[in-house]
């Protein structure tokens, strides 16, 4: 289990009636790890704030492959799995385990940076792609493609 961008404790507001993880916690988890790998590399969501940007997703999909149960402990991944060279669209990868170290799912997003004033897709400032293409560690099959 390698790139884990932060770890945590499944809480009971996140368990389904089958006593497992709910579905749309695993998209909370990866959401929250794409949040963290952002922060840690220094685009905060007040930089984002300041810059009238903020990051939209098109498309999502999870591929479960094993339950979580309550009270465990999950480590969350994320890669970057293909973007353009100005970052205005990207993809990431993110696995998802359990504290045995068992891959519990695999979530990949599609996005893009939205200028909040004017509602439409934009590019990111020079510094954001700097970071998204030197920081953020990537898929052995990590696609950087023109526009």
């Amino acid at each position: 289990m390698e790139n884990v961008v932060f770890k945590t404790k499944i809480i009971w507001s996140q368990i389904d009636s089958n006593n497992h993880l709910r579905h749309s916690a695993y998209s909370d988890l990866a959401c929250q790890g794409r949040v963290e790998i952002l922060e840690q590399l220094g685009i905060t969501s007040e930089k984002m704030a300041e810059s009238g940007i903020g990051p939209i997703l098109f498309e999502e999909k999870t591929v479960y492959k094993r339950e979580i149960a309550p009270n465990s402990t999950v480590s969350v991944t994320c890669l970057l799995e293909s973007c353009r060279t100005d970052v205005a669209r990207w993809s990431f990868r993110q696995e998802i385990f359990r504290e045995d170290g068992i891959l519990a799912a695999v979530v990949t997003t599609v996005g893009a940076w939205m200028d909040l004033n004017k509602r439409k897709l934009t590019i990111p400032p020079a510094d954001f792609a700097e970071v998204f293409l030197t920081g953020i560690k990537r898929t052995a099959d990590c696609t950087v493609y023109e526009k």
